[in-house]
Formats: structure tokens, sequence, C-alpha cells
């Protein structure tokens, strides 16, 4: 059996490695401007340097997920970082658009299985109750604020280097991570293993989802009613529908349907679906203001994200304490409403706003709200799972929370180009305060269709979620300081 020390040395090895792997969700987001001339992106194409990498991040992490129970957690997780190292230098040599949108599709794979490998780790290293949502409060910190980090590292690296070094910058992480993880990080199987894997079910899952994102941003251009658009999503519908078919035949399938039947499990998935829908894009369009509208530049605009990073951990710290006093729905209630009021503060954004009044006000409290709601998520997808089970509900929450950012980022940068595109019938011909009036406006529908998706997410915990689903939880004593 393990000693303390060894269990918490295991702990931030993991945690090393999922922050490299949140973080280059979003460390590209200031950098996007830059990279766009620096590779001739056209503005459609753009946001692909991150919905290529959310979708198979996504898309495969069920896939992982599974492997990680089956293979072992700690030989995936090594696979992993290794895709993701060697990606990301591809990344950072990139000479064109294609090959970078190829590398971040990589990068996204390597993510999909170092995620769920990391935190089954996590929870069949620590028990269930009180040392668990110790280990998980500490890990949903260092993703959550992995998040936020990405947009001030990126800022200094694009401006101080080049935005070739948001992607170098993995390369050291990854080789120390995957060096020590092969010495000091078991690798556990779940006791059952089947003798097949489900790779039909995750070619049509995943290419179902990039299917739907891509008709999703491509319905302003070919037009909602169009032949190609219907044509889309029916095939988009049609692949998802073959994942379902092909999971409740499978002898070893990437899902087993029936653990939706754990309404802790189910509720806080499609809860996390909808909160990353709205939070994660975000991050996207705040960045955009700030330099688009603002006139930051990268390094700035990094900065000004800085208060993101430690309302985040104040944000899940304090998540900790109020798990014990006042329960984790309420928690999480608290977490979601700060989130929606934040957005829609953002959603008047002025063309000539300021940072103090403007944009401060609401990151402070938006990051609060995150570190106060992906504290209790975590810990209620991951409750009341069996260890065989761990690398399939971990697999699913990571999932639902990146394709939850990628649908959101697409439907909401859809919105947000039409309401612009609506305003500035003719843009060659419109000035330059008409051209960021009508880009603000834009926001301004992305931000409030973002609020109306963590609503619905408030709904969807309300409905299923019950005090006796959390019992194991509100029951545990919460410290984010090892005992």
């Amino acid at each position: 059996m393990r000693s303390e020390p060894n269990r918490w040395l295991v702990l931030v090895l993991v945690c090393i490695a999922q922050f490299m792997v949140v973080l280059d969700a979003t460390i590209v987001n200031v950098a996007l401007p830059s990279i766009q001339r620096g590779l001739h992106f056209s503005p459609t194409s753009l946001q692909w340097i991150v919905n290529g990498y959310t979708l198979m991040f996504g898309g495969f992490l069920l896939l992982g997920g599974r492997l990680s129970d089956l293979l072992g957690r700690q030989r995936l997780f090594i696979a992993g970082v290794i895709v993701f190292t060697i990606a990301s230098l591809v990344n950072g040599l990139a000479t064109s658009a294609d090959v970078l949108i190829a590398g971040r599709a990589c990068q996204g794979l390597g993510g999909a299985l170092v995620s769920p490998a990391a935190l089954s780790i996590v929870t069949t290293t620590f028990s269930e109750g009180a040392e668990r949502t110790k280990a998980l409060g500490v890990w949903s910190a260092i993703a959550a604020g992995g998040a936020a980090a990405g947009l001030v590292i990126g800022g200094f690296l694009t401006e101080t280097f080049s935005w070739r070094w948001v992607f170098f910058v993995n390369l050291p992480i990854g080789v120390a991570a995957a060096l020590l993880s092969l010495r000091f990080v078991p690798n556990s199987r779940a006791d059952e293993r089947p003798e097949t894997y489900d790779a039909a079910g995750a070619v049509t899952v995943t290419g179902g989802l990039l299917v739907l994102v891509f008709a999703i941003v491509k319905a302003q251009s070919y037009g909602w009613g169009s032949a190609k658009t219907a044509g889309l999503f029916v095939l988009a519908l049609a692949l998802l529908t073959a994942f379902v078919v092909i999971e409740r035949r499978s002898k070893a399938p990437l899902i087993r349907l029936g653990i939706f039947g754990m309404r802790s499990l189910s509720g806080s998935n499609a809860a996390m679906l909808l909160v990353a829908s709205g939070l994660f894009a975000m991050f996207y369009f705040a960045s955009l203001y700030m330099q688009e509208i603002l006139g930051y530049r990268p390094l700035k605009a990094g900065f000004a994200f800085v208060p993101f990073t430690l309302g985040i951990i104040i944000g899940a710290i304090a998540s900790q304490a109020l798990i014990r006093r006042i329960g984790i729905r309420a928690v999480t209630f608290i977490g979601i409403t700060m989130g929606t009021a934040g957005l829609l503060y953002f959603a008047r954004l002025p063309t000539h706003g300021t940072y103090l009044r403007d944009l401060l006000p609401t990151i402070v409290v938006v990051s609060i709200g995150m570190g106060m709601t992906f504290v209790p998520l975590t810990l209620l997808a991951t409750t009341n799972v069996q260890a065989e089970d761990a690398g399939l509900a971990s697999g699913l929450f990571n999932t639902s929370q990146q394709v939850g950012g990628a649908l959101g980022l697409a439907i909401l940068s859809t919105l947000a180009a039409s309401r612009t595109s609506n305003l500035l019938p003719h843009p060659a011909l419109a000035s330059i305060a008409m051209h960021g009036a009508a880009l603000t406006k834009g926001y301004h529908v992305a931000f409030a269709v973002g609020a109306a998706m963590l609503i619905g997410a408030l709904v969807v915990l309300a409905v299923t979620i019950r005090k006796r689903d959390v019992e194991q939880i509100d029951g545990g004593q919460v410290s984010l300081t090892p005992a």
C-alpha cells in the first residue's frame, strides 16, 4: 500500500500534466490575431484552431477513459503526454494553416488520453470521502486555473517571443511529466476487462460531433434553411444515432448506457455541457474584445486576465469550506448564478469601455463563480462510481466539458457573426467606428446566449440532483490541506 506522501506526489504529477492540457485549450486565444496574420487564416477558419483541439479532445475522451481502465491508467497517461508533446512541437514549427489545424487535432487526441487517465488515477488512488474530496479540490483548482492561466501565459509568450512559443512551452513540461510518471505513478487497471475495444463508437461519435460543429459554423454562409445546412445536420444526427446503436450492441461499449441511471453522474454531466458552452466561449470573445475593440496588445490582454486565475483559485478554495457548511448543491447553484450574472454584465460592454469599470468587475465575479462551479460538478460526476467505471466516469465528464466548449463556441460565434453582418451589410463602406460597434453588438449576443445556457444548467441540476445522491460528499470533511 502506498504511503500518504506518495499518493500526494502522484496527485502533483497528474495535475501538472492536466494543467498543460487545459492550459492549451485557452493559451492560443490571446495569440489568435498573431496566428491569423502569420499563417493567413481566414476569419471563418480561425476558430478551428480552438475547435480542432476541443472536438478531437471531446470526441476521443470516451475511448481514452475506457482504455485507461483496460490497458492501465499510467500507460495511457504517459502515451497521451507523449502524443501531446510531439504535436506541440509540430504546431510550433507549422508553416501553414492546414498543418496547424492538423497539429491541434493531434494535441486534442493526446489530451483525450491524458485527462481521463489522470482523473481516474486520482479517484482510484484516493478513497471516497474526505480524502478524495481533498484531492479533487486540488485537481479542480488546477484544471480550472489552467484555462485562465493560459490567457496570461499566451499573451506574454506571444508578445515577448512569438505565437509559436505558446506551443513550445509544452515541451519541457511534457518530457518531465512522462519521465516522472513512469517512475512514480502506478499502472492500475479495472478488475474486469472486456477483450475488445469500441473503435467504431469512437469514430462515429467524433465524426458526428465534428459534422455538427461544422454545420453550425457554416450555417451562416450556407443559410440556416439551405439544403447544404440541412444535409450536414442530418449527417451529424445519423452518425450520433449510429453511435447509440453501436453502444447498445457492442460487447465492449465506450459508454455503458446504464451508467446514466445514476442521477449524480447524468445531472452533473448535462450541467457541465451547458456551463462549458456558456463560459468557455467567454474567453474567446473577451480576448477579441480587448484586442479588436479596445486595442490591447497581446501581453496587456494576457495580464488583464490575471484576476481570472486568482478568482478561480479563490472560488475553488471557498467551495471546499462551503460544501461542508451548506452542502454541494447549494455551492453549485451559487457558483453558476455568479457566472450567469457576470455574462449578463458582459452583454452590455460599451465600444469605448475601460478595464476597471467594464471588465474587472465581471472578471472577478465570473472567475470566482467558475471556481465554485467546477469543484462541486467534478465531485458530483465521480461520486457513487465503482472503481471499474472510474475511467468511464472521468471520460464522460471531460467529454461534457470539451464538447460543451466546442459546441458553445460554434453556436455563439455563429450568432455573434450573424448579428455583426446584419449591422454591417456593406463592411467595405463602414468606418472603423461602425465596424467596432457592430463587432461589440455581436459579442453582446454571444454573452447573453451564454448566460441563458448557464440558466439551463441550473434547471438541470435542480431537476436531477437529490439530497440522497450527494450523501457521501456532504458527509465528508473538506479541506485542501492533506491531513
